[in-house]
């Protein structure tokens, strides 16, 4: 494993917030290898070097991973000066944890929560292409030309989206219901796309992450992730 910054190994493991823990370097009450930490950056091995905050010695957190049928109105962050619900407010866990990616306050649906940050990096990173799939309502019946060019991608501030798997679930004359399934995943990048046709979301719920699905998990529940589950998402990022 890489060595990481000495004050995300201590917040990963409880010691306490990352802020808090870079004072506690600084104050020289830190040891890496029984040699005192003073100064920032610094780095150390969780797995392989000794590390001892006053004396204590401190252990790698025990990695966890969870799926959560993410609400409408509670947002992927762990700090939101409004004070609104977070994702990781609805998991029971006494570890820190965070999203691995983000949806919106309005969108529901999968979201991988953990304390993996070389995994989290790595589901959100685009080179992996992890391919995400979501259920979209829309106002309007979308049809022939807007299809083809939701499948083809389109042109957002930050280039072109990638090609997506389109699959219509059914239409009426004021609206449609669409399967979209996308590799690339720009900010906003579904809710963005639609708009850019003319058409706009009614709702938009994220099925599935890779394999991963929210199949029989309730909105608002969550589940552990299995080890296969777990397997399934290093290999396909290539950890």
């Amino acid at each position: 494993m890489p060595k990481q910054r000495l004050q995300k190994i201590m917040a990963a493991a409880g010691v306490a917030s990352r802020r808090k823990c870079e004072e506690l370097i600084t104050d020289g009450v830190v040891r890496v290898n029984r040699k005192t930490i003073d100064e920032l950056p610094a780095f150390a091995d969780p797995e392989t070097d000794i590390i001892t905050v006053q004396g204590k010695k401190i252990r790698p957190a025990e990695k966890v991973y969870f799926l959560l049928n993410k609400p409408k109105g509670v947002i992927c962050t762990n700090f939101d000066p409004a004070g609104r619900k977070k994702a990781v407010d609805l998991i029971d866990c006494p570890r820190r944890i965070f999203c691995a990616g983000r949806l919106d306050a309005d969108t529901t649906g999968a979201i991988i929560i953990t304390n993996d940050s070389d995994l989290a990096n790595r589901l959100t990173h685009p080179r992996y292409e992890l391919p995400k799939t979501y259920e979209v309502k829309i106002r309007g019946r979308i049809e022939g030309e807007s299809l083809e060019k939701l499948k083809k991608g389109v042109w957002l501030a930050e280039g072109k989206t990638g090609r997506a798997a389109v699959k219509v679930i059914r239409r009426t004359a004021s609206e449609s219901f669409v399967q979209l399934t996308i590799r690339r995943g720009l900010n906003r990048q579904v809710r963005r796309t639609i708009a850019k046709l003319g058409y706009k979301v009614k709702a938009l719920k994220r099925t599935k992450i890779g394999n991963i699905t929210i199949k029989d998990l309730p909105l608002g529940t969550y589940k552990k992730l299995t080890k296969s589950h777990i397997n399934y998402l290093k290999k396909i990022t290539h950890l």
